[in-house]
């Protein structure tokens, strides 16, 4: 989880710098499926995972694309145009929330304590202490902030998805990781039309190119590949849990490499942040996973 939590958390501040350095938000969701998928598809190959087969299970892999690949990673870019990496991290910190609304309706959500709640409570109350709405009055920017959180409620429908349709199926989760960004990756070049020019590296400067590399590479390839295992073991809201990490990762990373302040405050919250983290982590001894781990897992 905190290594999921680093390298995603990170992905917002690459964003932001392919972003000031000549790419489109249909660019980067284009170069970014496109290198995380030729990551993992070595790392497949590496391990003797076979892509899966059949139409059907194809079928499932693109509609998980568009949901948990495609759709949040236009939005997110988008999103940044108009919204710092930071605040960033921290609307995306309320996946967790819509992962639980999303299982409580579909009916694949676990058994719910008072602690996990509580968890749950407490970690977007740590998320609204780094944002502290009430200082700032408000002001942010109507439409990006709106992307950004209908990026947080895509990754939430497509772990609940995935959960159901793709887990436990028997292939390999590097495999099954690879066949989806790969699908990722085709939904996205249908776009680039949209962006005026079907050059996916037009207009980027060196910065900008590094940039959206450490994003398809690290932030993409593996981390996709990280949460598939996570969403195998934990079930779908532990794994959009790391979406409370997000704001830490995001802020720190703005403080260190943007000048961005850091507060006495945004400390506090991060530490809040991390306690609810730890008690929804908390009923994992008591309650039996839904999914089961994939074979090839152990990788």
């Amino acid at each position: 989880m905190a290594v999921l939590a680093l390298f995603w958390g990170s992905g917002f501040l690459w964003i932001r710098l392919a972003l000031q350095h000549g790419l489109t938000p249909v660019q980067i969701t284009v170069l970014r499926s496109v290198l995380g998928a030729v990551v993992l598809l070595l790392l497949a190959r590496s391990a003797r995972q076979r892509l899966p087969r059949g139409a059907a299970v194809w079928r499932r892999l693109t509609l998980a694309a568009l949901l948990c690949n495609a759709l949040p990673f236009l939005l997110t870019a988008y999103g940044e145009r108009g919204v710092g990496s930071g605040l960033a991290g921290v609307l995306h910190a309320t996946t967790p929330l819509w992962s639980l609304l999303v299982g409580l309706a579909l009916g694949t959500e676990r058994a719910r304590g008072p602690l996990r709640l509580g968890g749950l409570v407490l970690g977007f109350a740590g998320v609204l202490l780094i944002f502290s709405p009430w200082r700032d009055g408000g002001g942010l920017p109507a439409l990006p902030a709106l992307a950004l959180l209908g990026a947080a409620a895509s990754y939430a429908i497509a772990f609940a998805y995935m959960a159901r349709a793709l887990t436990g199926t028997g292939t390999g989760p590097l495999a099954l990781s690879a066949a989806q960004l790969t699908a990722a990756a085709g939904l996205s070049t249908l776009a680039l039309p949209v962006s005026g020019s079907l050059d996916p590296v037009a207009g980027a400067d060196p910065l900008g190119l590094v940039a959206v590399a450490v994003l398809g590479v690290a932030c993409t390839g593996l981390t996709f590949h990280l949460n598939y295992r996570l969403i195998a073991t934990e079930g779908p809201t532990s794994a959009a849990t790391v979406g409370y990490l997000l704001p830490v990762v995001s802020t720190a990373l703005g403080a260190l490499v943007l000048g961005e302040e850091l507060t006495i405050r945004t400390v506090a919250g991060m530490i809040v942040v991390l306690a609810g983290v730890f008690l929804t982590k908390h009923h994992r001894a008591q309650a039996p996973a839904l999914m089961p781990t994939p074979t090839a897992s152990r990788d």
